[in-house]
Parts: C-alpha cells; sequence; structure tokens
C-alpha cells in the first residue's frame, strides 16, 4: 500500500461499510495475498478459491486490526494461517519411495553433491520436482518455516513477523524439517543402492 495514513483510512471507511473503501483494500492487498497463496497453497486448493477466503476473513476480522503493525503483515498472517490450515484440513502429507520417483529425479538423488551448473536443464527441473515432492511430505508449518528461511531467505525475526511464533519455535521447527527431509533422502538412497 502506498503509505500507513492510506490504509489507516481504507480499514476505518471500510470498518463502516464502505463498498468503494473495500473495493480498494482488495485492489491494493490483491498482488499480496495471491504471491502468498501461490507459494503456500495446498495442491488440491484453487488458487482464486484461496483468495476469496482469505478476503473474506480479512474483511470478517476488520475490527481486530489494531494499526499497531503494518496491515500487509496483518494480512500475510491471515494469508498463511488460512493456507496452513487449509494444508492441515486436506490432510497433504504424502510418503515417497524409491519406486515412487522418475528416472530424471533419481538422477538427481544419485548426483546430489552436483552443482546447478553441472546438472543439465532437464535434470534441475526433475531436482526442483523432487523438491515439491519432499516439502509435500512435511506438515504444513514445516513447510512454511523451510519455505521461508531457506527458500525465500527471510530472517528469523521476519518468520515471527509473519507467522506469530516465537524465534524458538521457528528454529525448532526448521531442525526437524530439515531432520525429515534428510532421513527422507537417505531412504532414496537407500533403497536405490538395493
Amino acid at each position: 500500500m502506498a503509505d500507513d495514513f492510506d490504509a489507516g483510512a481504507l480499514v476505518a471507511a471500510a470498518r463502516q461499510h464502505d463498498e468503494s473503501a473495500a473495493r480498494e483494500m482488495v485492489r491494493r492487498l490483491y498482488p499480496l495475498v495471491a504471491r502468498l497463496v501461490r507459494s503456500h497453497r495446498p495442491r488440491r486448493a484453487a488458487e482464486e478459491d484461496l483468495c476469496q477466503m482469505i478476503f473474506i476473513k480479512i474483511f470478517q476480522n476488520l475490527n481486530q486490526f489494531s494499526g499497531k503493525v503494518p496491515l500487509e503483515h496483518w494480512v500475510s498472517r491471515i494469508a498463511i494461517n488460512t493456507c496452513i490450515n487449509q494444508i492441515q484440513s486436506e490432510k497433504v502429507r504424502p510418503e515417497f519411495r524409491h519406486a515412487d520417483l522418475s528416472e530424471e529425479e533419481l538422477a538427481v538423488v544419485h548426483n546430489l553433491a552436483a552443482t546447478p551448473e553441472e546438472l543439465g536443464p532437464d535434470r534441475s527441473f526433475a531436482a526442483r520436482d523432487l523438491v515439491e515432492r519432499l516439502l509435500a511430505a512435511l506438515k504444513p508449518a514445516e513447510r512454511l518455516v523451510i519455505d521461508l528461511l531457506y527458500l525465500r531467505q527471510h530472517s528469523i525475526a521476519e518468520i515471527q513477523a509473519l507467522t506469530g511464533w516465537g524465534a524458538s519455535l521457528v528454529k525448532v521447527r526448521a531442525f526437524r524439517a530439515r531432520q525429515k527431509l534428510k532421513r527422507q533422502l537417505a531412504q532414496f538412497s537407500a533403497e536405490g543402492l538395493q
């Protein structure tokens, strides 16, 4: 949003059921919400449906916005929590076996020490797909912390602001998620040697 004064004025007007202010809030916040949904959406949920659900929650809870934090942070927290809740409700935690991997993904597992430059385009695509599969096997909160900390390279403080978790919880979830990913990769490698 342009500045905090505009956000405060829009929120105040939207609280008074001003439809044009509500439309303007959606227009300004939609890119942020859509970006968060794309990065945290459960596989089975339609992006547009999830965005709509988030905006419904935003407007239902608008009276809880205190203005102590930027509107974007408050909206981000609602968006991320909605995505996590949706993932949990779908129970998207499949387990993968060595046999479930494609030939390209198997090659990536066998060449884990290779740099991106050493991998061909087909192997790079397979590596991204493998990472997605591994992340999908994590609990929603673990997947979120790995995505924010390592893929998006947010700091612990930024993750705290987005999720409302304490620093120790962020670190513990990241540690547990890394351990699960290591175990899954070790299992793939061990199965491949048999």
